[in-house]
């Protein structure tokens, strides 16, 4: 269907480092026709704005933090992990959906886990679909404050952000690896979707083991 190596490809890491960019070159690279980009971000908002924290207390560990500058990075970053645990079901809704769908999907966001990523590929090729993971990777959170300051100008420094936006892709990176899915370094920006094309490679991970179980 496409010259890629995927029909559905998701893109996971964490909040600044190039997603929403990679994602839009990916899908326009398709052969027969321009890719579907999926911004997950919006799925997110929307199962925040459909659900209360009496009922889902997993997918609101944020309200009534009115400034999460005032936590510390890890206590931040305990809870993103948390949230992006708690919506892996989400995930998985949306690559079903877009399974049932003859159109190359490029799925981006920052709460997407490997272990969610892992559980898509199986359901991909046991319907016969390419389904490919790759997780982009910022380790210095110099770089990612640069990328804020240049996307938000009018937001101000937002070191502590990038602090944590950080030490979530060294997790997601650690977390990808452990899972056998492959982790591309967000710089140099040139030639990233090559990267990520050679990174994917045409077979995938071995599933020769169970898919763990999502969740904590």
């Amino acid at each position: 269907m496409t010259a890629t190596s995927w029909d559905i490809l998701l893109i996971g890491g964490a909040s600044g480092v190039g997603k929403s960019r990679a994602a839009a070159q990916l899908a326009g690279e398709s052969d027969e026709s321009k890719g579907f980009v999926v911004e997950f971000d919006d799925v997110v908002s929307a199962v925040e704005a459909m659900t209360t924290a009496e009922h889902h207390p997993a997918l609101h560990h944020f309200d009534g933090i009115p400034d999460t500058a005032r936590l510390t990075v890890d206590q931040v970053l305990d809870l993103q992990i948390a949230t992006a645990r708690a919506l892996e079901p989400a995930v998985l809704g949306v690559v079903r959906n877009r399974l049932t769908v003859d159109v190359p999907a490029v799925i981006e966001g920052d709460y997407l886990t490997p272990a969610a990523a892992l559980e898509a590929i199986g359901e991909g090729r046991a319907a016969g679909r390419r389904v490919r993971a790759v997780f982009l990777h910022e380790q210095d959170p110099e770089q990612i404050l640069a990328n804020y300051t240049a996307r938000e100008p009018g937001s101000g420094e937002q070191r502590h952000r990038a602090q944590v936006s950080a030490a979530y892709s060294h997790w997601l990176a650690d977390q990808a690896a452990r899972h056998g899915l492959p982790v591309v370094e967000c710089r140099p920006w040139t030639g990233l979707a090559g990267r990520v094309e050679g990174a994917l490679g045409q077979d995938g991970p071995v599933l020769s083991h169970p898919r763990p179980t999502l969740g904590p």
